[in-house]
């Protein structure tokens, strides 16, 4: 049964990397949304059904008041996981850089900032594409650990660097950044990661499904009766 889950899931990741991939080859904008992927992988989630909304409204509400304040000048990525918006890209100046950081501040339900972006030139399509990669490279390699749960995490690269989220125990967290940093292509790892206990993580998991089966074989009727 967890063979045919891992199967489903990498699938599941496939598609959307390809679309995301698509969109992103085609289309070059400023901007960029890393958002949540809805649907199935919200079941998996650790995140609450109503945090994984927020995430999804705070990106979207920060580029779009981004975009009115910055326009063309400069290139922000904005990435939340529970309610933490990370920030990475290149933005022309200091001043600029505390702009975007205050804009994202004053959207609804964000509750911490991490900045990290760079004051230089925008990245070129040819390194976005790199970083792109990476993080695909990054995520098979996730859900190819057996020993991990790869929708626990949310990965972005920028510029070599890749960004790790996440709701794990200590132990989720160092065998991630082992399996991050032996990526092909991942020059540096920044873990901006939720630590939690391992009876919190047992307290997730569902439980398991009741059998379907009679202490019979085949579910009948015992003989003799």
């Amino acid at each position: 049964m967890k063979s045919v889950i891992q199967r489903a899931t990498q699938a599941l990741l496939a598609c959307v990397w390809g679309v995301c991939a698509l969109s992103t080859l085609t289309a070059c904008v400023p901007l960029a949304v890393g958002g949540a992927v809805m649907g199935g992988i919200v079941a998996a989630d650790r995140r609450t059904t109503g945090a994984v909304v927020e995430d999804e409204g705070i990106e979207l509400r920060s580029v779009s008041r981004i975009r009115e304040h910055l326009g063309e000048r400069g290139h922000v990525n904005v990435t939340s996981y529970n309610r933490q918006v990370l920030l990475t890209g290149e933005v022309p100046s200091e001043q600029d850089k505390q702009l975007v950081a205050q804009i994202v501040s004053e959207v609804d339900n964000v509750r911490n900032i991490v900045n990290e972006l760079a004051v230089m030139g925008n990245s070129s399509l040819s390194n976005r594409s790199s970083d792109f990669l990476v993080t695909g490279r990054v995520k098979a390699a996730l859900v190819d650990a057996r020993d991990l749960f790869a929708t626990a995490f949310k990965i972005t690269t920028e510029r070599g660097t890749t960004y790790v989220m996440g709701r794990v125990t200590q132990r989720e967290a160092r065998r991630a950044t082992e399996v991050i940093s032996s990526t092909s292509g991942v020059q540096r790892v920044v873990r901006i990661l939720e630590i939690i206990s391992e009876e919190e993580l047992a307290r997730m998991r569902p439980p398991e499904p009741a059998t379907m089966n009679s202490p019979h074989e085949g579910g009948g009727v015992a003989p003799g009766k």
